[in-house]
């Protein structure tokens, strides 16, 4: 290994790498910057080339137009950190595993889309796994119990208990210090600064690096607080141009809004949940947009410049945040079950706000609410109409129905079968 790194938090990552590279040559770790993946990379590496390395990064960049075998000379699996600065590395890793003919020989981190993917010639479809990172969910930073495990109830066992000793501070504090692996480790004045320091390098720095196109850190600045206000909607470009226009030229339009939320994705600093299409008994029509997220809630709060006090404040906004969090960690979970998370909403009003689908075509159904009797039965309610809305003879029934709570502090089977969960308690 060539990081021996004390103070590391397992993630839920590790185990999906280390089986990766089991059965494949190579291994692609995506997602957003300061989120883990060099880190993470580290406990398993035997070498390591670090491409954006300061006093080394432009001899890199030539040795990989000119001779990019050399950079993958060393102890398996090496390590090629943020390779998109040198795409053209990408087909020469799978040459190198094509020639080898041996598994778990390199590991790829990034957290940019390579701003000409026209120096991809191949796909690496066969010889390149991947697998995407997110910051840290509860389970990871040491945060939730754990006792409930959302493996076991898609196997059926639902006889779910677990306490949360967290209150609503507590709670807006997780969602504004977010799930950066560095700011889990510092004191609550210091973390809470990590999220802003992150928008201020995406704003100031990366937007500007992501691709050819020249933009603009204001105009960047205004749609990362227009999309935070649109958090867990489905939210039109037409309403996040109007909310920037304000403080942008008229002439403003959608294709250009669209570019930069574009450029977001290719920095994995949103990701965007979308639709469920299940078979319905009835022909209800079905919203298919997608839902706008951030792929961290503290994204969203720094972009709105607030902290936990004036989350609380606002309980309306506090709730949006938590939906985002929730989101973030079902997405982590579920990935670690070969799993994915989408949306339902209809015509009707009716909503899940997740759906946690695993390839064998189980799937459960979970409303998010921040707290409180009132919402919590709300959720039950939709999630029953909605339960008996799917045609289970077309389709599986769900494997359970959850409500995930913020503020509540008992996982209890409530008597009409859904489940109670406190964010907290949850892990994979």
């Amino acid at each position: 290994m060539v990081s021996s790194n004390s103070q590391y938090k397992p993630r839920i990552a590790d185990e999906l790498l280390a089986r990766e590279l089991e059965g494949m040559g190579a291994v692609l770790i995506k997602g957003p910057k300061w989120c883990g993946k060099t880190t993470t990379a580290e406990q398993l590496a035997e070498s390591v080339i670090y491409i954006d390395e300061p006093e080394n990064v432009d001899q890199n960049i030539r040795t990989s137009e000119i001779n990019p075998s050399q950079l993958l000379e060393g102890k398996t699996p090496r390590l090629i950190d943020e390779w998109q600065i040198a795409p053209r590395l990408w087909d020469a890793v799978r040459f190198a595993v094509d020639r080898r003919k041996l598994d778990g020989q390199f590991i790829l981190t990034g957290s940019a889309v390579p701003s000409d993917s026209r120096l991809e010639k191949h796909s690496g479809t066969g010889r390149i796994a991947q697998i995407t990172m997110r910051p840290m969910s509860l389970w990871e930073s040491g945060d939730s119990t754990g006792t409930v495990s959302l493996r076991d109830l898609f196997t059926g066992n639902h006889d779910i208990a677990g306490i949360s000793e967290y209150d609503i501070n507590d709670i807006a504090y997780f969602i504004c210090r977010g799930g950066w692996p560095r700011a889990t480790l510092q004191s609550r004045n210091v973390s809470l600064r990590r999220a802003f320091d992150y928008c201020d390098a995406i704003v100031n720095v990366d937007i500007h690096r992501v691709d050819s196109t020249e933009r603009s850190s204001q105009r960047t600045k205004l749609l990362m607080k227009s999309y935070a206000r649109v958090q867990g909607a489905q939210a039109p470009l037409t309403t996040i141009r109007d909310d920037m226009k304000n403080n942008d030229s008229p002439s403003l339009d959608e294709r250009t809004v669209f570019s930069y939320i574009e450029a977001l994705k290719k920095l994995f600093v949103i990701e965007d949940m979308p639709a469920w299409n299940p078979n319905l008994r009835s022909k209800t029509a079905i919203r298919t947009s997608d839902t706008r997220y951030f792929v961290d809630p503290s994204i969203a709060t720094a972009s709105l410049g607030i902290g936990p006090d004036a989350l609380i404040r606002d309980l309306n906004t506090m709730g949006l945040m938590f939906e985002t969090m929730c989101i973030r960690d079902l997405r982590v979970y579920a990935d670690s079950l070969d799993g994915s998370v989408s949306h339902y909403r209809d015509k009707s009003g009716l909503e899940c706000d997740a759906v946690i689908h695993l390839r064998d075509g189980s799937y459960g159904l979970v409303e998010i609410k921040l707290g409180g009797e009132s919402l919590v039965k709300e959720g039950v309610k939709n999630l029953q109409t909605l339960a008996s809305k799917i045609d289970t003879e077309k389709m599986k029934a769900p494997s359970f129905l959850m409500v995930l709570t913020g503020t509540g502090h008992y996982a209890i089977r409530r008597d009409d079968g859904v489940l109670e969960v406190p964010v907290c308690c949850l892990r994979n």
